[in-house]
């Protein structure tokens, strides 16, 4: 007797004696895939993770089972068993040929084998020994998987249940750490759908919908959000704006769910001579959670206005959502919001296949510094005789066009010229010197081919960055940047990213590499085209 036919005559039956299938909430997944395995180039992946079953009751997986033939030790699949189980943060896991089920506990590392499957109720009881009524509240609502068409990974599960369970027990700062591109905002949906559905509020009693705000610190990362939240009612959708405000002359309040930036809840007219925030318009118990999105960006630094957002609405749960593992340039988050409930890396997303691998080339230029000399033609402004200029000066303090039009080229002749690329920049005004350059380096003829997207460009700029997140669309093809597009830009068949200032902080690096580690059909990997001084760059993970 084979695998296939040990399943089916005897696996799949115990199971289902047990009640797996049969007790309502329950499910047995078959063939559950846990990794898409490591992207390796040509088509090709490494071995992906798929388990032989996944056990769920109450819309939580709670055991792996994996099975042998008939004909092989009871224990074979022990191994496999325990590793799927980490995997998937599982407590319980079983290794079985159809004979006999061997029972491993990864929390406490008992072992033995067993009669028959514990039945859903059973393993539920084990695994949560404790009784918490707001947990098994939640696990009434199932994901919000729009029909049946999209299906969470398995680390965005643990990372929603987390929280969740943060929320449960009560714990008022939550964070998350999950690399750029690993789905942050689906995460952060999903949290609000389940705290919307079970109606989880302050009182800690279902006697009403929660009111949830989502604070970021950039509008389309705002926009963005307000989209990917769209199965929810279109009444319970606010995006705070300042021109709305004005013109309704108070904030809105009618909604359960409320997007806005930073920016805008700091604003507002001056009452008495001090100023008056539109925040202060809400009553500091308004809102039931707060979640803010890249929270490592000043949102929780104690010397940061926006830290008065967070402290006004103190009794909110405030769920922060990060990239970056602590470091100490963001050391004040992890102070404020404490240590993560869960953490997904850029090497785990890389290693698992749900992030594209990169790599990195260097753009080697001899002018890495410059010391004025008479010889040289001073074309506008002053500059200090004598003083050395060093890389961090270059496009900020000092302005070298040859120079600049050397490393154009230089990335031009090694790019394809046909791949969406992005270019980061030392400032607004060297964005706009580059992209003049890329268009008169390039072979298109499209006079849209290299447009430059920055805070100085308005919806002109966000008209050309929509056009180049479309997959559809081949033009513009280059965009330069100098901030705005280091976060919050989901365009998945970026090819290229071009580092033309320095990038001093890992925090940034890792943010910048995030705008081209989303998957995309036939994509393999992406590239970096750096500087050879940057020292990043030279530990690629």
């Amino acid at each position: 007797m084979n695998e296939s036919e040990t399943r089916a005559e005897l696996i799949d039956p115990a199971l289902q004696a047990a009640g797996w299938g049969v007790v309502e909430g329950s499910r047995i997944r078959r063939e559950y895939t846990i990794t898409l395995g490591r992207i390796h180039g040509h088509g090709t992946r490494g071995k992906a993770l798929t388990a032989d079953y996944v056990l769920e009751y109450r819309n939580t997986k709670l055991a792996v089972v994996e099975a042998k033939s008939a004909a092989s030790p009871l224990t074979l699949g022990v191994g496999q068993a325990k590793d799927y189980a980490a995997k998937l943060a599982i407590r319980y896991t079983y290794s079985t040929n159809g004979h006999g089920i061997y029972a491993i506990d990864m929390e406490t590392g008992h072992e033995q084998e067993i009669a028959a499957y514990p039945s859903p109720e059973e393993l539920w009881n084990k695994t949560f020994a404790k009784v918490n009524a707001w947990r098994d509240r939640f696990a009434t609502v199932p994901f919000e998987d729009k029909g049946g068409y999209f299906q969470g990974r398995y680390y965005q599960d643990i990372a929603i249940e987390r929280v969740l369970e943060a929320v449960a027990t009560g714990k008022q700062r939550i964070l998350l750490t999950l690399a750029t591109g690993t789905g942050k905002t689906f995460i952060a949906f999903q949290i609000a759908w389940k705290m919307f559905q079970s109606r989880w509020n302050l009182s800690r009693e279902p006697s009403r919908r929660p009111r949830i705000l989502f604070l970021a610190d950039r509008n389309n990362l705002a926009n963005q959000a307000f989209n990917a939240f769209s199965a929810f009612p279109e009444d319970a959708m606010v995006r705070i704006e300042p021109g709305d405000i004005k013109k309704k002359g108070k904030v809105p309040k009618n909604g359960s769910l409320f997007f806005t930036i930073f920016q805008t809840f700091m604003c507002g007219p001056t009452k008495d001579g001090k100023p008056s925030p539109y925040f202060g318009e809400y009553p500091p118990d308004f809102f039931d959670i707060i979640i803010i999105d890249e929270c490592h960006r000043g949102g929780a630094n104690d010397e940061s206005t926006w830290r008065g957002i967070l402290e006004y609405f103190a009794p909110a749960v405030q769920l922060g959502l990060t990239a970056t593992p602590k470091r100490k340039d963001n050391i004040d988050t992890y102070a404020y919001f404490g240590e993560p409930v869960f953490t997904y890396s850029l090497k785990d997303g890389i290693n698992d296949g749900f992030l594209t691998p990169f790599k990195i080339k260097q753009i080697s230029t001899t002018l890495d510094e410059y010391v004025f000399t008479p010889d040289d033609t001073l074309v506008e402004g002053e500059i200090e005789t004598g003083k050395r200029y060093e890389e961090a000066d270059f496009n900020k303090i000092i302005e070298i066009k040859e120079r600049e039009g050397h490393r154009v080229k230089l990335f031009m002749e090694q790019i394809d010229q046909r791949e969406k690329t992005i270019v980061f920049c030392a400032t607004q005004l060297h964005a706009l010197v580059v992209r003049d350059l890329v268009n008169h380096n390039k072979t298109s003829q499209d006079p849209i081919y290299c447009v430059r997207v920055t805070a100085d460009d308005g919806e002109l700029g966000e008209q050309y960055l929509r056009a180049f997140q479309d997959n559809e669309k081949t033009i513009p093809t280059i965009l330069t940047s100098s901030q705005k597009l280091s976060t919050g830009v989901d365009a998945r068949n970026v090819r290229n990213i071009v580092l033309m200032r320095p990038v001093n902080s890992m925090i940034e690096f890792k943010q910048i590499i995030g705008r081209g580690t989303r998957l995309y059909e036939g994509k393999d990997y992406f590239t970096i085209y750096d500087r050879s001084s940057f020292p990043l760059a030279k530990k690629p993970k």
